[in-house]
């Protein structure tokens, strides 16, 4: 027998806890579930254990604006962040709607019965409304990388994605292989048990150091302007910053320069290892709480390398500028790969619908396809501020469909006009160059635009207008 319900939620992790909790809050008496492929809630920060694993986004907006986090820290670990959600999700009842080890592999929209049918590993979901929280990458494979000779490599070869539950590196030589946020979190973590570590990148990024300790009111404040004060300073002070870097890189570059060179050792030169090819905020900036990775470097315990490999010998990673690498270990933090729904087949009416050939209707919903949201958070924010945004439109559209009468909401693109396509994320990093072939798309103005302002998304999301470029039927 078939369940049926009304909304179906993929992934229990921060986008799916959070639209749970806001289809109980605005439309109470919604039937729901939430299907999530893993054993355990917590999405990416339930997968990833490697050393050191933490947020680059500050707790205070990264966390649920309906439960403020309390910690004591802006940045908070892997292991904080699920107790977090675990939290939450008990608090308010969410867990009893979560059914574990379901991965979905298939999702078919019939227009006569306007509902969707949800096949998974192990049961049949009917629902009206579909709501993806998984994510945007593969949980199962990384992204592949080209690394001369690395099948020689006598040592371990690591992807953060899939890191060992008892790597012993204490007291062997370490080379992580990227320049991402990543292998900026784990430099300064392995160094502190490994002999010495080498943060190896192809090119360079930006680093910045922030503190890490939240600013503290005088204790006769109580707790709600404690969090509406941490809330809106984290809120506005870095779209200032993003909007600052974007409008005037050179500046940008000069006063992130400044700040890196405060910070860095006289044995590690800035120029090449800290002086990108492209400008602040074209790609997501690496944070260092309370100057971690700066302080590794100045101990000894790690450096960093800038080129390209050459080859990979048994015993080490050679650049072409000529400079040998020794490695007990080496760690490939080269990137994600990009992934859209989990990799689930979406059919409309028996068609397999294409999601690259798509755009996104507000940043949630894919041109024809019906009843349904792809949850997408920010690039230069926290992903949690999007996938809000996302959870409340999603409410206003059931409820518009049933003051409507109707069953069907399904976002159209007017064919007749000429569309300057864009990346949907803004960024152009290389995991999101290389996922581009399965990315669905978005214009620079109108309903279809990409997401890049919290303020402006989210007053839309609570009164703007839902029925440009939507039909409803």
């Amino acid at each position: 027998m078939t369940a049926e319900y009304d909304v179906l939620i993929v992934g229990a992790g921060i986008s799916g806890i959070n639209a749970a909790y806001r289809l109980q809050e605005r439309l109470p008496g919604c039937k729901y579930i939430i299907v999530e492929a893993r054993d355990v809630l917590g999405g990416t920060w339930a997968l990833f254990k490697y050393p050191g694993i933490r947020s680059d986004s500050d707790l205070f907006t990264f966390g649920f604006a309906w439960r403020p986090w309390e910690g004591s820290t802006r940045f908070a670990s892997g292991e904080q962040i699920v107790t977090y959600l675990r939290e939450s999700a008990e608090e308010h009842g969410i867990d009893e709607h979560i059914r574990y080890g379901e991965k979905v592999e298939r999702l078919d929209f019939a227009t006569s019965a306007a509902a969707w049918t949800v096949k998974t590993q192990k049961s049949t979901y009917r629902a009206r409304f579909v709501i993806l929280g998984t994510g945007y990458y593969d949980y199962d494979k990384p992204m592949d990388a080209v690394i001369p000779g690395i099948e020689r490599f006598k040592g371990q070869v690591i992807h953060p994605q899939f890191w060992p539950e008892n790597l012993d590196y204490k007291n062997k030589s370490v080379c992580i292989i990227g320049s991402g946020a990543t292998a900026v979190t784990l430099l300064p973590n392995m160094a502190q048990e490994a002999k010495h570590v080498t943060m190896l990148q192809r090119s360079p990024g930006y680093v910045l150091t922030l503190p890490n300790a939240k600013t503290k009111l005088p204790w006769f404040f109580p707790k709600f302007v404690q969090f509406g004060f941490d809330y809106l300073r984290y809120l506005i002070l870095p779209f200032i910053f993003f909007k600052f870097c974007r409008t005037f890189p050179n500046a940008a570059r000069k006063v992130i320069r400044g700040e890196t060179l405060k910070h860095l050792p006289a044995s590690v030169p800035h120029d090449p290892h800290f002086v990108p090819s492209y400008g602040p905020w074209e790609q997501r900036l690496c944070m260092s709480p309370d100057g971690d990775f700066f302080e590794a470097l100045r101990n000894g315990k790690a450096d960093v390398a800038t080129g390209k490999i050459l080859e990979v010998t048994e015993s080490s990673v050679k650049l072409e500028s000529g400079q040998t690498i020794d490695a007990d270990i080496i760690v490939t933090a080269t990137g994600l790969r990009i992934q859209i729904a989990g990799g689930a087949a979406i059919y409309v009416d028996g068609q397999r619908q294409n999601v690259p050939d798509k755009y996104v209707w507000r940043g949630l919903m894919l041109s024809d396809i019906p009843n349904h949201a792809l949850v997408v958070g920010y690039t230069n924010a926290s992903w949690t501020l999007g996938a809000d945004c996302t959870a409340i439109v999603v409410t206003r559209l059931i409820r518009e469909l049933e003051q409507r009468g109707q069953r069907i909401c399904v976002a159209k693109i007017d064919e007749s006009q000429k569309l300057d396509s864009v990346n949907v994320f803004n960024l152009n990093s290389t995991y999101v160059q290389k996922g581009a072939s399965v990315l669905p798309k978005a214009t620079r103005s109108g309903p279809f635009q990409a997401r890049s302002n919290y303020f402006s998304d989210y007053r839309h999301a609570q009164r703007g207008d839902i029925t440009s470029g939507m039909r409803f039927l």
